[in-house]
């Protein structure tokens, strides 16, 4: 990945980028027909050649347009044109482009690389592929080059790992991964198989774990930084590798889409990786409980009545809400033995929060006006949007038991994504800052580089940005 302030005589290519204003203004300096092809509009592509040159003209859309909008046209130009760029020093053209819009088009160049399975044979990360761009100083370049070096590697993590089959990224091989990386950015890894997490009393995780065939890796990475009286923020997501529903089978339409349900953990591991790869000066806690949702002679049952973690017994009403059972223990164990300053959980939970607002938004709940406030402006900045729901006490009564202290789901056909939520808050530990969310409808879904659905990425950019930011 090359990007250099410099200008060379000849390009063999060229990327030239318009906003509509700037091509209205422009127009009269080209061939009068390419006005008939071309006006700037968002995502618009023409492209010009003579016998030395290939040019290609790339609509930007409006000058005032969203900074994630430039992001968006980067992504889709590298992936509709991959096999007409060509791996040759390029110039990048434009005027009056702000450095945050130029870097969030350089990052969708880059974002727009992704295939499962990932490698850099895209000619962009051909070493022979250099762009040169002469509007901002080579600091700033390198400032930009980094950031977007950044991104990719969380991001292609997160939908590395959400795309692999189910038997590609079993419990083991996972739970090895993460070793790994807790080696090559020095991470505190500590994973509890089934014989510690009985030791420890998370007996809602293991519920879920029993069915497998695979051992429980309730599993803690912690990224610190050097900085002294730095921000903590504790991370949780759902990492369920693959779920059948358990006894309370899902319908076998579809089911192959369950290897996404390990949407909420994909998100933060991502951000951790964009967090260390840049140093950010923050603490980071992630708790990931890994297991697969089984039907076997172990099975957790429906009528089983779980003791958590934090002493709440849980009557199992569904199996296939398991996602808030590991989540339960995940919640009360970062409560209980960590200080964070904010704690987020994530999860493709609910198929009320899909039906609610399809791949649209994320359904957010928090019990803090400041970190709701933080988490929407952040989620419109990147694009990665939030939509917050309440987190009313009227809901606590669909969730009571008769035979334990909660039930794991209301069996009423309404608002499943805020029961969810509500029974979540049952053992956050009456942690001041906390939000759920519950990304169950973006973290998979149609993209440009698949024909089925597969992993958008969603929550890397959000969290980066919020972590980043977070004072």
């Amino acid at each position: 990945m090359k990007l250099i302030n410099k200008k060379n005589k000849n390009y063999a290519q060229i990327f030239q980028l318009f906003t509509e204003e700037k091509w209205t203004e422009s127009a009269k300096n080209f061939n009068k027909n390419i006005s008939l092809l071309f006006s700037g509009k968002k995502n618009e592509v023409h492209i010009q050649t003579n016998e030395d040159t290939v040019i290609f003209f790339i609509g930007l859309g409006k000058a005032n347009a969203a900074n994630f909008e430039f992001q968006q046209v980067g992504q889709k130009f590298s992936q509709t044109q991959k096999e007409k760029i060509q791996p040759v020093p390029t110039q990048i053209i434009c005027e009056n482009i702000t450095e945050k819009q130029f870097e969030e088009f350089f990052k969708g160049l880059y974002l727009g690389t992704y295939t499962y399975n990932f490698d850099k044979s895209n000619t962009l990360w051909n070493e022979k592929t250099e762009l040169h761009f002469e509007n901002f100083s080579q600091k700033k370049l390198d400032q930009i080059k980094d950031n977007t070096n950044a991104i990719c590697e969380g991001q292609f993590a997160c939908m590395e790992w959400l795309n692999k089959p189910a038997n590609l990224k079993k419990t083991d091989v996972l739970s090895a991964a993460l070793k790994d990386l807790s080696k090559k950015y020095d991470f505190k890894y500590t994973s509890f198989n089934r014989k510690k997490c009985l030791e420890l009393g998370l007996g809602a995780y293991l519920a879920v774990n029993q069915g497998s065939e695979q051992d429980a890796a309730f599993t803690i990475l912690e990224y610190k930084t050097k900085v002294k009286n730095a921000k903590t923020i504790g991370l949780v997501g759902k990492c369920v590798t693959f779920d059948t529903g358990g006894i309370s089978i899902k319908a076998s339409d579809n089911m192959h889409y369950m290897k996404s349900d390990m949407g909420g953990a994909t998100a933060v591991i991502g951000a951790l990786i964009y967090a260390a790869e840049k140093e950010l000066p923050v603490n980071i806690i992630t708790v990931l409980p890994i297991t697969d949702n089984a039907v076997s002679e172990n099975a957790y049952l429906p009528s089983d009545v779980i003791k958590a973690y934090n002493g709440k017994t849980i009557e199992v009403l569904n199996t296939d809400a398991e996602g808030r059972m590991i989540l339960a223990d995940a919640l009360s164990y970062l409560s209980k033995n960590y200080k964070t300053d904010v704690m987020i959980d994530l999860a493709t939970l609910t198929g009320s929060s899909v039906r609610m607002f399809g791949d649209t938004c994320g359904a957010m709940f928090s019990n803090n006006d400041r970190l709701k406030d933080l988490l929407l402006k952040t989620g419109d900045q990147t694009n990665q949007r939030l939509w917050n729901l309440p987190l009313w006490d009227v809901w606590k009564d669909d969730f009571k038991s008769d035979v334990a202290d909660v039930k794991n789901i209301s069996m009423k056909p309404i608002g499943d994504c805020i029961v969810a939520a509500k029974f979540l808050e049952e053992f956050i530990e009456g942690h001041q800052n906390w939000a759920h969310l519950d990304i169950a409808g973006v973290a998979f879904g149609n993209t440009g580089y698949s024909k089925e659905k597969a992993a958008t990425g969603y929550g890397v950019q959000l969290l980066a940005e919020l972590i980043e930011n977070y004072h």
